[in-house]
């Protein structure tokens, strides 16, 4: 909506820029109660114009605060002080200079480093009383009330920047905290990568192994007389051996220094029913639920399937707290999908092993081309979906 615009862009421009037209009005307003004077010892002549523009000179000093954080209020109650010596009435009984000398004092008070606010609460005190000593009708009262005024404004700038560096320490809290945490979704994605590309190794060299073997079988059947085939069919049962080689070696690059040799056939959805018995052994009732005819899965497909699941019960038994669980398999000619539900109090855990093992989900969901939602349920509890495409392609 227009009006909205328009509003927002006067939000914007009042936020960047409304002090330093606080300043100019000050400024303005200083000079013109300069001019109008009507004091007995009012200047005239090129001295009125000389303190015209001193007092706005004063003021807009502090339009440099940004790039000279200390020297900018600084400079403003030096040439205060300074100006009072010329003409003791000049500096005082002006709104725009008080306002001036107060926004001075606070900025002094705000300096980040603890030594450069102490020198400036100096400046302040100091240009105060002089200010208020030239001043022909001072009294005791104003050389002690009105430096203790702008002390206070100092004061106010120093608790500012108090919380102004807690903020910043906060706010530098979280971002190390958010580097870490993408550091270590980082890891744990080469590890779960790793972790996969191992699995699937035995898988696919298991299939190699089954073609290497056959075509040997095949060969050694041949007739003799059959040279040219024979050739042929020794050439392809070479190749398969080196290829797996070639794939004991990435395996062997991939595999970190404690890891171990996984001796053990890798587990499928026929596993599931024992993966189940385990839960509930550990203490979390589960329910399982198979929908659809379960058929025959690519090996590397069933292994991640059961990977999924098993991630999600885990998850639910040792970071929801929940009281029981639900797993949910649908098979479908064109797609798997898999489902965890638990009835954890407080949806899903922050930790990092919580995270790490969704990280590990995605991969293996992502590899096969799928999709996957996590998160809290409208019913309560935590809900782990996953969808595997069962195209040509998949496994």
């Amino acid at each position: 909506m227009p009006y909205v615009d328009q509003v927002s862009r006067a939000r914007l421009f009042f936020s960047k820029y409304g002090l330093d037209l606080l300043i100019v009005i000050a400024a303005v307003e200083s000079a013109i109660s300069t001019a109008l004077r009507d004091d007995p010892g009012h200047p005239t002549g090129p001295m009125l114009w000389f303190e015209v523009l001193a007092v706005a000179a004063v003021v807009l000093t502090l339009l440099l605060r940004r790039r000279f954080p200390f020297a900018a209020p600084a400079v403003t109650w030096l040439l205060s002080a300074a100006l009072s010596f010329v003409d003791g009435l000049l500096i005082v009984d002006k709104a725009g200079l008080f306002v001036a000398g107060m926004g001075a004092a606070l900025l002094l008070g705000n300096l980040r480093h603890a030594t450069e606010a102490r020198v400036g609460l100096a400046i302040v005190l100091g240009g105060a009383a002089i200010v208020i000593y030239n001043e022909p009708d001072h009294t005791r009262g104003d050389l002690i009330f009105t430096p203790v005024l702008f002390a206070i404004g100092w004061l106010v700038g120093f608790a500012l920047r108090e919380r102004t560096e807690q903020t910043e320490a906060a706010e530098e809290r979280a971002t190390r905290a958010e580097r870490e945490r993408e550091a270590a979704a980082r890891v744990a994605v080469a590890e779960e990568r790793g972790r996969i590309a191992r699995e699937l190794h035995d898988v696919v060299a298991h299939a190699v192994s089954v073609m290497v073997l056959q075509v040997g079988a095949v060969r050694h059947r041949m007739p003799e007389t059959d040279t040219e085939d024979r050739q042929t069919l020794e050439n392809v049962e070479q190749a398969g051996r080196t290829a797996l080689a070639e794939m004991r070696r990435l395996l062997n690059a991939m595999r970190h220094d404690g890891d171990e040799l996984e001796l053990l056939p890798h587990p499928g959805l026929d596993n599931l029913d024992s993966l189940v018995d385990d839960v509930r052994a550990a203490g979390l009732p589960v329910r399982l639920q198979i929908r659809g005819e379960p058929f025959a899965l690519p090996p590397g497909l069933d292994l991640s399937a059961y990977r999924i699941l098993q991630e999600g019960l885990t998850n639910a038994l040792k970071h929801a707290r929940a009281s029981q669980a639900e797993v949910d398999v649908r098979y479908s000619a064109t797609e798997l999908r898999l489902e965890v539900r638990d009835d954890g109090p407080g949806g899903p855990s922050t930790d990092a092993g919580l995270g790490h093992g969704l990280v590990g989900i995605r991969e293996r969901v992502r590899i096969y081309g799928g999709d996957m939602t996590a998160g809290a349920s409208h019913a309560g509890g935590f809900v782990l979906r996953a969808r595997l495409p069962l195209d040509g392609s998949a496994g």
